[in-house]
C-alpha cells in the first residue's frame, strides 16, 4: 500500500532536478541538447509548474548521470506535490460500489486515466487500489454463488426450509469493502 511518511525528505521533485543539474555545472539548455527535451520543458519542470512524466525523468537522470529512482522514489512520499490528495479522492471514489456495485471499479480507473501528471510510485498505488477493487467485486460473486448453492443444497438434499437470505453475504460484502476503503484513507498519512 502507499503510505506516506512524516519523517521523508522535504525536497521537492523539481528542486532535486535544478539542484543535480547545478551540481553538474549544466544550464537549462546544456540540460535540453543532453536529454533532447526542450528548454520550455526543462524551465516548466524546474519552476514546479509542471511533474514530468515517466520517460522524460528518465531522459534527465540519464543526461545527469543519476538513477532515475534519485527522482522518483523520495519526491512522490512527501504528499506536497498534491498525489496525496489524488489518492484520497480514488480512495473516495471507490464508494461508488454504493451505486453502481458490480462495475464501480471503473470510476477510479477512469480518474487514474483523466490525472495527467502523476509519478510512478501514485500510478502503482491507485493501480493496487483498483485490483483490490476488481478482487472484492469478484468475492461478492463468488460469495452470492456459494449462497445459491448452499440454498440449492438444503432445499434439494436436506428438506430444510431455512435458506440463506441473500441480502446478509450482500450486506456483509458491503461492510467489509466500506472498512477496505476506510482502512486505505487512514493509511495515507499527508
Amino acid at each position: 500500500m502507499f503510505i506516506f511518511e512524516h519523517n521523508a525528505p522535504k525536497m521537492k521533485l523539481h528542486q532535486k532536478i535544478v539542484d543535480a543539474r547545478k551540481k553538474q555545472g549544466l544550464t537549462q539548455e546544456e540540460l535540453a541538447a543532453l536529454s533532447h527535451v526542450t528548454v520550455r520543458t526543462i524551465q516548466r519542470i524546474e519552476s514546479g509548474e509542471t511533474m514530468p512524466r515517466a520517460f522524460t525523468l528518465k531522459a534527465l537522470a540519464t543526461a545527469l548521470h543519476m538513477p532515475f529512482e534519485a527522482f522518483s522514489a523520495p519526491a512522490t512520499t512527501t504528499g506536497e506535490d498534491g498525489n496525496g490528495h489524488f489518492l484520497q479522492l480514488l480512495y473516495l471514489s471507490c464508494f461508488s460500489y454504493l451505486v453502481v456495485p458490480y462495475v464501480h471499479f471503473l470510476v477510479p480507473a477512469w480518474l487514474l486515466r483523466k490525472q495527467k501528471a502523476q509519478s510512478p510510485a501514485v500510478a502503482r498505488a491507485a493501480r493496487k487500489i483498483i485490483r483490490g477493487q476488481l478482487y472484492w467485486v469478484i468475492a461478492l460473486h463468488l460469495l452470492l454463488l456459494l449462497t445459491l448453492a448452499v440454498n440449492f443444497f438444503q432445499s434439494a438434499y436436506w428438506d430444510n426450509r431455512y435458506f440463506i437470505h441473500y441480502l446478509w453475504p450482500l450486506f456483509a460484502m458491503y461492510l467489509v469493502n466500506a472498512v477496505i476503503i476506510l482502512s486505505g484513507l487512514a493509511r495515507l498519512k499527508p
